[in-house]
């Protein structure tokens, strides 16, 4: 298990070696997965409740924040990035604004890669996003 990311401390060097790790991780779980066939079945989604705010701390890391990055990775995803970069110049109270909404994300895999009511488990309709390759 690797843990750590909460990076109030010493940031640089600790989220370095996490995302070092997490991406070797990441290689070989994918390495697996080819391995035995099934590339074509798995979906593999990173997400964080909280992002990290901009402006460094007193401790060289970052305090919570607002917005944060989702990573969607599989033979059945488009590349790239998607949706709107947050902008740097309009902060909310020193946090980055959300520019795309997690659940239209969920609704998107809830229907179109698990084939399930996205309105019954999200509890409203989201507008799904074009992430998947056709």
């Amino acid at each position: 298990m690797i843990g750590g990311f909460d990076t109030h401390t010493q940031q640089p060097g600790n989220l370095a070696r996490l995302l070092t790790e997490t991406s070797e991780a990441i290689h070989a779980f994918w390495q697996d997965i080819e391995a035995h066939g099934h590339a074509d079945d798995v979906l593999v989604m990173t997400w964080s409740e909280f992002g990290r705010r901009v402006s460094e701390n007193a401790q060289l890391g970052t305090d919570h924040g607002a917005a944060g990055p989702m990573f969607l990775f599989g033979n059945t995803i488009k590349g790239g990035f998607h949706g709107e970069p947050p902008s740097l110049s309009l902060l909310d109270n020193g946090n980055l604004g959300y520019t795309t909404d997690f659940r239209s994300v969920y609704a998107t895999i809830l229907e179109r890669w698990l084939d399930a009511p996205a309105d019954d488990v999200l509890g409203a309709r989201f507008d799904p996003i074009n992430i998947f390759v056709a």
